[in-house]
């Protein structure tokens, strides 16, 4: 045991350290929330446009008319469909605010910067027309999860660049006297104007290869082959696995791995969302999207801890582990557990570490082939937060599914009957230690 916790605290979490406090993976992960309390409100116009009762299509066309789909997903096109757009101007913020450099200058160029790299042109057929013409327009297409990579390489690059400038001066100052706001917007001008040119013969290259446009490269060079990555059985497992190890060290294991995955997640989420917005009964591509982990798989929060907090409450002899439970079983039913790794404690325990990394692993294989062979239903794009109870947010992900529900159901039994021998040993040593106390004592 010794040996263990030797190797983890020496050569595994300093690199875990390393990695946590990134700032560019810190900004990503960040930013990209911008967009959560959006995108959940756009799943809720989404699950009423779907919503899973016989008849209920019929019902809403009988008394609002033919059109009224289409109207309810008007907040579904204003929040998925432009989710790039939040990214580009949250990242850029939250990465200026880290260099203390002025976030909303810095965020207002990434955004500039981006739509000048993205061909700002539409096809359009008039009506009753076949020809089609390109008309000046923004291609929401890039606007969506389809331009989220590039959305976060030209927020980092624009960023960097903007801070450089800044920090060595090469700034227009204005008198003293001038408002701050008049001040810093003067300060922004000469970066700015080097960023949009830089990035106008960043476009124009392109234009004259056979990629067309920067989204063709990325898509191609980065989102194609990550997104196969990401959405492999491998890469579910390897994602569980570390979030595991990192939170079993003390370092919050899910920032660190959705810095680097949550690009990837909301790009497959997205792509089962729209399938989903056409049929709600079509079979949809991905398993493997950020409510998978979350909803499914991370039942009571990372580590699968919900059945843990149950037995703790329930089962547990030693005073201040049921105390514990007791205390924690209210915030375990909504997927917050961190006075569980902290308290028990889970971090550097190596009786405890062993489920808390493993149990997750095993409830993601039985998800993952449950959807797979169509037991369960993947989940439909639907933004359900993370924070809501398990059969609800399972039924809910699942686009009105009961699988949804049933599996994780089925990944708390796991759960319980995996943790309850390690419980077992935990709540022995942990009376044991009480008694010896109590001895002392008297």
């Amino acid at each position: 045991m010794n040996k263990v916790n030797y190797f983890l605290e020496e050569k595994v979490m300093p690199v875990a350290g390393r990695i946590a406090n990134q700032k560019h993976l810190q900004s990503v992960r960040d930013g990209l929330a911008l967009a959560m309390p959006l995108l959940i409100i756009g799943s809720l116009f989404l699950l009423i446009s779907a919503f899973p009762i016989p008849g209920y299509r019929e019902f809403m066309t009988g008394i609002f008319g033919d059109m009224w789909r289409s109207k309810i997903l008007y907040p579904v096109n204003v929040t998925f469909d432009v989710m790039s757009i939040f990214a580009s101007f949250g990242i850029a913020y939250r990465l200026a605010e880290k260099y203390s450099v002025d976030p909303l200058s810095a965020a207002a160029i990434s955004l500039s910067s981006f739509l000048l790299v993205t061909p700002l042109v539409i096809p359009f057929t008039p009506t009753e027309m076949t020809e089609t013409f390109m008309v000046n327009g923004i291609p929401i297409k890039y606007m969506g999860s389809q331009g989220l990579f590039v959305a976060i390489i030209i927020a980092i690059i624009s960023t960097e660049i903007y801070r450089r400038f800044i920090q060595k001066d090469i700034v227009i100052k204005m008198p003293q006297g001038v408002p701050p706001a008049v001040s810093m917007s003067f300060a922004a001008l000469i970066p700015a104007g080097f960023i949009l040119s830089l990035m106008l013969v960043l476009r124009i290259g392109i234009e004259h290869t056979s990629f067309e446009n920067i989204h063709n490269i990325i898509t191609k060079l980065i989102t194609v082959p990550l997104s196969l990555l990401g959405g492999s059985l491998g890469g579910i497992i390897i994602s569980v696995f570390i979030v595991g190890l990192f939170w079993s060290m003390g370092i919050h294991g899910w920032a660190v791995v959705s810095a680097v995955m949550s690009p990837i997640w909301l790009i497959l989420r997205d792509q089962n969302r729209m399938i989903f917005m056409a049929d709600s009964n079509a079979i949809l591509p991905n398993i493997a999207t950020d409510q998978f982990f979350l909803l499914w798989v991370f039942l009571g929060g990372a580590g699968a801890t919900l059945a843990f907090t149950i037995l703790l409450t329930f089962r547990a002899k030693s005073k201040q582990l049921k105390s514990l439970g007791k205390l924690s079983f209210g915030s375990a039913i909504f997927n917050i557990n961190e006075p569980i790794i902290f308290g028990s404690p889970i971090v550097m325990n190596p009786i405890l570490m062993l489920p808390f990394i493993f149990i997750p692993v095993i409830t993601a294989l039985t998800t993952y082939f449950a959807m797979h062979i169509g037991f369960v239903e993947k989940p439909c794009g639907i933004a359900v937060p993370w924070t809501t109870p398990i059969i609800i947010s399972g039924y809910l992900a699942a686009g009105g599914k009961i699988s949804g529900s049933i599996m994780q159901i089925i990944n708390f039994i796991i759960s319980l009957a995996l943790y309850y021998p390690f419980f077992r040993m935990w709540d022995k040593k942990k009376c044991e230690e009480e008694d010896i106390m109590e001895e002392m004592v008297s």
